[in-house]
């Protein structure tokens, strides 16, 4: 049990090493302001929801911010906080939807459900929480934020357009990409991370 517990520790503390790793993978999308990149650093932490939990899939996804927020953050830790609140929604989504019913269909429902959810839990972290905070930490007026994506996308005239066609679809995107990849490539390292015996339901 102790030789378990241990190789599940190794395990998620590799996955929360990539994931921190490829956070720095940013991937721009067009009709997007600059500042909103794709980083795909959800698809270890959804993986190791898939394999161990929604709580093992939170765990990565705080470990690789802290280790960002220590070696690399340039926002005083504002940024890995989005990075965290917005992971761990799509992380506990598609992970308890799944450890519910573990088969492929559920797992594609899980990211399905997911994104949608992440998308609309940014909208309303960015508008209460995130982009308050970063006038407030960073000096950085929210206009600015309506200013860089209004230069892109036309119909961004304020805050709540803002959120509404930059900040939603953006995370929608990025929900349905990592989404993909996920079901890509789970199939290959799930044999992997049930070497103890665990039973791989996705690979059937």
């Amino acid at each position: 049990m102790r030789n378990k517990k241990l190789n599940k520790s190794i395990k998620i503390t590799l996955l929360s090493v990539i994931a921190y790793l490829i956070m720095y993978i940013e991937l721009p999308i067009p009709f997007f302001p600059e500042f909103l990149k794709i980083d795909i650093s959800d698809i270890p932490a959804l993986i190791g929801a898939f394999a161990f939990g929604p709580i093992e899939g939170v765990i990565i996804q705080l470990v690789k911010n802290i280790l960002h927020g220590v070696f690399a953050t340039k926002t005083a830790f504002v940024g890995e906080l989005a990075n965290f609140l917005v992971g761990a929604v799509i992380v506990i989504t598609a992970g308890t939807i799944y450890k519910n019913n573990k088969s492929k269909k559920s797992a594609f429902m899980g990211l399905v459900v997911g994104s949608v959810v992440m998308a609309i839990a940014a909208g309303i972290f960015n508008y209460y929480l995130f982009l308050p905070l970063y006038q407030k930490v960073l000096n950085v007026p929210l206009q600015a934020f309506v200013g860089m994506a209004s230069k892109v996308n036309p119909m961004v005239k304020d805050l709540w357009t803002f959120i509404l066609w930059s900040i939603v679809p953006f995370n929608l995107i990025k929900g349905i990409f990592v989404s993909v990849v996920t079901l890509g490539i789970y199939k290959s390292v799930s044999p992997m991370l049930h070497k103890e015996g665990m039973e791989n339901e996705l690979v059937k």
